[in-house]
């Protein structure tokens, strides 16, 4: 079995002082927001208090309809994610005379981006949480108006984002699909389940997210001896013809040579979570299913996840998500870099964010910042079960010189990304 690893550079000591301290820190910050937000209340804001301005560009669409009736109806992901950092960003300014407004550009359906990028520049906003998908991003980064922005992919999963198609002024909150596959695969190997069946379903994403799957078999030592594709269509599962149908379709998916696990890449829903149970050999189901690498979960509450996911229910009136969890990452990032240097400026904090300096506490018991060959915010992944958190990756032994966390992904030597080359 080949594992990813490199020579162990820094000690024990150092490493667990960092996750000691981006453990206790959103603790402690947390312990300080009603105190904080008292004063915000009731302390009046003075001529002096900067007004910074972070825009939010995203596009209408019709709600997704969830599989269960345990799961909510969003029809606003990522803007609520946003709407939370915005107030923990003002709950800290205040002391510091800083505050901030979010402009929200929440285009019709088929709306235009270029008039989105345009009304946001119109209203000098110049950081901008990009809640799209991938061509939609590269359209906003590429207008005229946005070479003077700086652009949160708080969506796009697209590995291509961070490579052949990387941009300057974009930075990537969101994980790439070759990080949460990496993550998954390294649990599995801490498992020593190597031998995956993957099932494939017919969205593009799902192909993507596939390939990400095969790269990490050949990284961290899985042996892929099944490979079939997702061509049953799902009946509905509130009838007794619907159960049925399911019932016998899934054993005939998932016949063939005997896996450890049944890895799923089904990113839009579609049939991934009716396979545990009724699958031909009794084995676990993981990837976009099942046990699940991820951004964030409702299921994590530890390093002070618990109190994140009060004030967010609180705020939107129903969990977070691994969407809304981007946007809050980017938000908080503009509020993080302002407190650390005290500076309102754009190229003040563009190049902080940038530096090794800049770390953010988000709640996963690591400081998270970003890479500098691809902007890629990296961070821990969750690895996570319908109830329950799993484990959470880079898993112990996966080594690397500079620090764990890139092991998942892209790291520098395999970016095709050439814009700090």
């Amino acid at each position: 079995m080949k594992f990813w690893q490199w020579p162990d550079r820094r000690s024990d000591l150092s490493r667990l002082g960092r996750r000691l301290t981006s453990a206790v820190l959103p603790v402690i910050g947390l312990l300080a927001l009603a105190q904080m937000a008292t004063a915000q209340e009731s302390g009046p804001q003075d001529g002096n208090t900067k007004v910074m301005l972070i825009g939010y560009l995203g596009h209408q669409e019709d709600p997704r309809t969830p599989l269960s009736f345990l799961e909510p109806v969003a029809t606003d992901e990522g803007l609520q994610g946003a709407r939370l950092a915005l107030a923990d960003n003002n709950t800290t300014g205040v002391f510091l005379k800083q505050s901030y407004r979010l402009v929200e550009q929440v285009l019709p359906q088929d709306g235009d981006i270029a008039a989105g990028v345009k009304a946001l520049a119109d209203e000098g906003v110049r950081f901008v949480v990009a809640d799209l998908p991938a061509n939609a991003l590269l359209a906003a980064a590429d207008r005229p108006e946005a070479k003077s922005m700086l652009l949160f992919n708080a969506r796009a999963s697209d590995d291509v984002l961070r490579n052949e198609q990387c941009r300057a002024n974009i930075l990537h909150t969101a994980p790439s699909r070759r990080m949460l596959a990496d993550a998954l695969a390294q649990y599995l190997a801490w498992k020593k389940w190597t031998r995956w069946s993957l099932l494939t379903g017919r969205d593009t994403g799902d192909t993507l997210y596939a390939e990400a799957v095969r790269r990490a078999a050949k990284r961290f030592g899985g042996k892929i001896v099944a490979e079939k594709s997702w061509t049953f269509d799902t009946g509905n599962r509130r009838t007794d013809t619907g159960v049925t149908t399911i019932q016998s379709d899934i054993p005939l998916a998932t016949q063939g040579p005997d896996y450890d696990v049944l890895v799923v890449a089904d990113e839009p829903g579609e049939f991934g979570d009716y396979l545990d149970g009724r699958t031909w050999y009794p084995r676990p189901v993981a990837g976009t299913q099942g046990l699940s690498a991820t951004a964030w979960s409702r299921v994590n509450e530890q390093w002070g996840g618990t109190q994140l996911q009060s004030r967010f229910e609180k705020l939107a009136g129903r969990w977070m998500t691994a969407r809304d969890y981007a946007a809050w990452l980017a938000v908080r990032s503009v509020g993080e870099a302002a407190a650390r240097t005290s500076a309102t400026g754009f190229d003040d904090l563009t190049g902080y964010l940038h530096s090794p300096d800049f770390e953010l506490a988000g709640f996963k018991g690591e400081a998270l910042s970003f890479r500098a060959w691809d902007g890629q915010m990296r961070q821990p992944i969750l690895i996570a079960g319908p109830r329950m958190l799993v484990s959470v990756s880079p898993q112990e032994g996966f080594l690397h010189p500079v620090t764990p966390l890139d092991t998942l992904g892209d790291d520098a030597p395999e970016s095709k990304c050439r814009l700090n080359r």
